[in-house]
């Protein structure tokens, strides 16, 4: 348990108190862009397989602790849940928009806020919060809530981070943007600034579903674990 608490407190601390703070700045000016987010990267990619790997081990070793335990009708909640995280998510990952990172420059586009992003503008993060949210729900161990639950903090803080930086870097863009879009999902379309329109999404929410499919089909040989209720 305490391999994983400090591979999970070290992902944490790399997105929230590195790339989320004062310190990105400080590391940019050193290394300069590309260097910087290819050793974020990959020490990023590095503490996520630790992680994980980890979390695994916690798992089937025997020191896990549940804490509670959900309802079984958390358990359809907790598939819708993972089932818009990858719509949102993977819709998001295979739709350029200025939230991306090295994206950014598609803020000054005529018409910066098309597909998914109508949705939310920062739909591959809060694809993360619904599939973390999804998981947290139907798993009641201590090792899960840290897991989940972490990876909801860092998704929900990086929308945040990435707006106030973003406000900073082209204020006039930024005013334009956010104005047509939402951080939490919908919130845009509800308020009329902004209208679903499915058909942009197109072979993307495609991609989302399959994706979707294929790794709850493979969740029992990938993970142990089946989602099936």
């Amino acid at each position: 348990m305490q391999a994983f608490g400090i591979s999970m407190a070290a992902f944490i601390l790399l997105h929230s108190g590195v790339a989320a703070t004062g310190l990105r700045s400080v590391l940019v000016r050193a290394l300069k862009e590309p260097v910087y987010r290819g050793l974020f990267s990959l020490a990023s990619l590095a503490l996520l397989i630790l992680a994980v790997r980890t979390y695994n081990d916690v798992r089937v070793g025997g020191e896990n602790v549940l804490v509670w335990a959900p309802p079984s009708f958390f358990g359809h909640i907790a598939q819708t849940l993972v089932l818009l995280g990858f719509l949102v998510g993977v819709t998001g990952l295979l739709t350029p928009g200025p939230t991306l990172a090295g994206a950014e420059k598609l803020i000054e586009r005529p018409e910066p806020a098309t597909g998914v992003l109508r949705v939310t503008r920062h739909p591959f993060l809060w694809g993360v919060a619904l599939w973390s949210s999804g998981h947290l729900l139907a798993n009641g161990d201590l090792a899960s809530m840290i897991f989940f639950g972490g990876f909801l903090l860092i998704a929900l803080a990086g929308t945040r981070s990435i707006d106030r930086k973003t406000a900073a870097r082209d204020p006039a863009n930024w005013a334009r943007f956010s104005a047509a879009t939402s951080n939490a999902p919908f919130a845009a379309i509800f308020q009329k600034r902004n209208a679903l329109k499915l058909g942009e999404m197109g072979w993307r929410l495609a991609v989302a579903i399959a994706a979707f499919v294929a790794v709850y089909l493979a969740h029992p040989s990938l993970f142990g674990v089946s989602p099936r209720l």
